[in-house]
């Protein structure tokens, strides 16, 4: 069967997920760490994508990017995956892949999504319950996004300059959404439509017969996913 094709829309960001084999490991050490970021910084430049937030868990990997070309998206993991395995290979005296096929992806069309999008990956170790605040994990964006370190290569997407004027009050006003803590309706919606592909936030026909009319209001309810 042939693959769906992925969207790609040029200076719109994407939510990119790419797992472990049967959620195995994929990173064994600090270094192991410090090398996939190395390459994302690298590739990222050369390609022309703008990384806005990230997050690398044990066994999977959370992006927030904007490909600024049309197969920049595809370049940048491509390189970086293959990089980053054959530097793990080589240290381990393994071989073949780490990654679970391709990575799943979703369009990010909205700045409330875009900010969504930002949270739900930087407090991911919140959920998994791996740390007990954000800023308590190294391997995330949430330090360079929440309280000003300096990354080298993560850049603001435009829902995140939108928060203030100046740096400092945009670092308090991201802080601030992060410490209200996780909103389920949006990270289902993330969830979701990253595995499906779609666009987050679009709004979707329910299949099948039509709701039944809301007899108070006289309307037909809609639904998104």
């Amino acid at each position: 069967m042939p693959r769906t094709a992925r969207s790609i829309v040029v200076d719109c960001p994407m939510h990119i997920v790419q797992r472990g084999i049967n959620r195995s490991p994929c990173f064994f050490s600090e270094a192991d760490y410090t090398n996939y970021l190395r390459y994302l910084a690298l590739f990222s430049a050369r390609f022309a994508c703008s990384v806005h937030a990230y997050c690398l868990m044990t066994n999977h990997v959370h992006l927030l990017l904007t490909p600024h070309a049309t197969e920049a998206c595809a370049r940048v993991m491509k390189n970086l995956n293959q990089r980053y395995v054959q530097g793990v290979n080589h240290r381990l005296g393994r071989s073949g892949t780490l990654w679970e096929g391709r990575f799943h992806s979703s369009l990010v069309t909205s700045h409330h999504y875009a900010l969504a999008c930002y949270r739900y990956i930087e407090l991911n170790p919140v959920r998994a319950a791996i740390a007990p605040s954000p800023g308590q994990y190294p391997w995330s964006s949430y330090r360079t996004n929440a309280e000003g370190e300096e990354s080298g290569f993560v850049r603001p997407h435009a829902a995140y300059e939108a928060l203030g004027r100046e740096k400092d009050a945009r670092i308090r006003s991201y802080k601030e959404l992060c410490a209200l803590g996780t909103i389920t309706a949006e990270y289902d919606e993330i969830r979701k439509a990253t595995r499906a592909g779609s666009v987050i936030g679009a709004q979707r026909k329910s299949r099948g017969r039509p709701p039944k009319r809301d007899e108070k209001n006289g309307v037909r309810p809609h639904f998104q996913g």
